[in-house]
């Protein structure tokens, strides 16, 4: 089977592997679509383990099952999650589900971006969703990416009527701006990208700037001499984090749902005294992803505009290309041959 092998964003080569074999409890999935996450470009983060098989936002269809699985049957349509909490760990036993060290550290064989994936049995009992019939393999890519959205935004405590700053208006950004409109916000996006502005206006932001040129003085000019209540860093810059620093409220949050390599200074003294809560969120838990499948079955969420590009799995070198020069993209899904 082919597998595509990441050694750096502008190296990725298509190789030959074995079919891998499944055991008792777990399944063989086809790939039918693998989304390219904005950390898979991340080549400071990704290149330390490389050479490997990225992919972690699959669906497929289920061509063989091992011993003692009787949830699924060969021919299900399925999502399948890469990071699943072993619900038996304190973490766990707390909700605290993404702190889980087997969430950390589970994965599937050898990943996403193959022709055929085995599931372990942890992952078929807590990670593999039956997709419903309304909704495509292409929109299933997207449901990795909605749940960590849900969960950042739980996080966040988006109210009615708060400012909501979201500096970075690519996928993820977008995402939290639909959702942020659904909880009654308002919305301020920034980017330094003109085409991924007018898509931060197009789906529902109130007000964009490019980041060059946005300060904390501009957002307080239409925001009634106020900073923003909740900040989200969608963007891995560190003007990102500069901006966010300066445009959060006295007792507002900030959200780093994207990071730098480096790490982050933070005013103690002010955010003492302001009471501004800083937080970070990473993954998604079963219950985000069973959220985010409901969101898309029930089209509250606009997800078909978000796929810019099909690529098939032959040419994923041409996908990472456009995904990590970020202009006139916004998901990236790789399909079969």
């Amino acid at each position: 089977m082919k597998v595509a092998v990441y050694y750096s964003n502008d190296d990725v080569r298509i190789e030959e592997r074995p079919v891998p074999l499944i055991n008792d409890g777990e399944i063989l999935v086809k790939m039918m679509s693998s989304g390219i996450c904005g950390t898979d470009v991340m080549q400071w983060y990704r290149q330390k383990k490389a050479p490997r098989v990225l992919g972690h936002e699959m669906a497929g269809e289920i061509v063989e099952t091992g011993k003692g699985v009787d949830k699924f049957k060969t021919g299900d349509r399925v999502f399948v999650s890469h990071h699943v909490p072993c619900y038996d760990c304190r973490y766990c036993a707390d909700g605290n589900y993404t702190a889980c060290e087997s969430l950390h550290t589970g994965n599937y064989e050898p990943g996403g971006f193959s022709e055929y994936i085995r599931v372990p049995a942890r992952n078929v009992k807590y990670g593999t969703f039956l997709l419903p019939d309304s909704t495509s393999y292409e929109e299933a890519a997207m449901i990795e990416p909605l749940a960590c959205v849900v969960l950042g935004q739980k996080q966040i405590e988006i109210k009615k009527g708060q400012t909501l700053l979201i500096i970075g208006s690519g996928m993820s950004g977008l995402i939290y701006i639909q959702m942020a409109k659904l909880k009654g916000a308002m919305v301020i996006a920034t980017d330094i990208n003109e085409y991924r502005l007018n898509k931060a206006l197009e789906f529902g932001a109130d007000y964009v700037f490019n980041a060059t040129e946005y300060s904390a003085e501009k957002l307080k000019e239409i925001n009634k001499g106020r900073l923003a209540e909740r900040v989200i860093v969608c963007a891995g810059a560190r003007q990102a984090i500069d901006n966010a620093i300066a445009s959060v409220d006295r007792r507002g949050k900030i959200l780093f749902f994207a990071v730098s390599e480096g790490d982050i200074n933070i005013p103690a003294v002010r955010f003492w005294r302001d009471e501004i809560t800083v937080t970070f969120s990473y993954g998604a838990a079963p219950e985000d992803i069973k959220t985010s499948i409901d969101m898309i079955r029930n089209s509250i969420i606009d997800i078909k505009k978000m796929i810019s590009h099909t690529i098939p799995l032959s040419s994923i070198q041409q996908g990472f290309k456009i995904v990590s020069e970020a202009k006139k993209s916004l998901k990236v899904v790789i399909i079969p041959d």
